[in-house]
């Protein structure tokens, strides 16, 4: 017997990873595009690749940090009010619960079984998931989704850091937005894939926003005029 595949509790770092990934490889391109279109030598790009690499990471990191930190204090603070309220009035919560698995179409009788029994195991529990929406798959991690976000955009932004490095002025903006689109078709894929979900259609996705970011940015440049030696 095969069971299935579920993905879900892949989401929340997931989620972080993707973004930061992406955000990585979009951000340095697009600033280095946007420098090397006004731009005669290759130290200014650099520079501010590095830059962007670097405060990109910090940013995103500590971003995520505070969003899933707030997050999980709105958790917290909401268990403890449903705490609070099974110690003072269980019955009331008991019918509540019982009326949730109602709506989900149970009889009466049955969903006040159900109810019951499940209190009767760990009350808490049952109304953080039923009643809350909060359980051990989506639990927010601030520290691990910080570092999985900052690292992510790193181990993203450097790749078009090293095409910076590398590649010949003359064609510097189209080599940067050609190897860009190649990362992100890669992490929109690799993503798609870790996530169970249409791998064609994460890449397309990525890919056609990827390219209009970078687009905008290059025309900022080019229409900036000056030009850096």
């Amino acid at each position: 017997m095969e069971f299935e595949k579920h993905y879900t509790n892949r989401s929340g770092w997931l989620r972080a990873a993707v973004l930061g990934a992406n955000d990585g490889i979009l951000s340095t391109t697009s600033i280095a595009i946007g420098v090397a279109a006004a731009s005669t030598t290759r130290s200014p790009i650099i520079l501010a690749a590095l830059a962007g690499l670097v405060a990109g990471a910090l940013s995103m990191a500590a971003g995520e940090y505070v969003s899933v930190s707030s997050q999980s204090d709105i958790e917290i603070a909401d268990l403890g009010r449903e705490k609070k309220e099974l110690d003072t009035m269980p019955d009331i919560e008991l019918k509540e619960l019982a009326k949730i698995y109602q709506k989900r179409g149970l009889d009466s009788e049955l969903s006040m079984q159900v109810a019951t029994q499940l209190t009767k195991h760990n009350a808490l529990e049952a109304h953080a998931k039923d009643e809350l929406g909060i359980n051990e798959f989506s639990q927010p991690k601030p520290l691990v989704a910080a570092l999985a976000s900052g690292a992510s955009f790193v181990s993203g932004g450097v790749l078009p850091f090293f095409v910076s490095l590398f590649a010949p002025l003359n064609l510097m903006v189209y080599l940067l937005y050609g190897f860009a689109t190649v990362f992100l078709a890669l992490s929109g894929g690799v993503a798609a894939k870790v996530g169970g979900s249409d791998i064609f259609k994460g890449i397309i996705r990525i890919c056609f926003w990827g390219t209009i970011a970078m687009g905008i940015t290059a025309l900022v440049g080019h229409l900036f005029g000056v030009k850096t030696g």
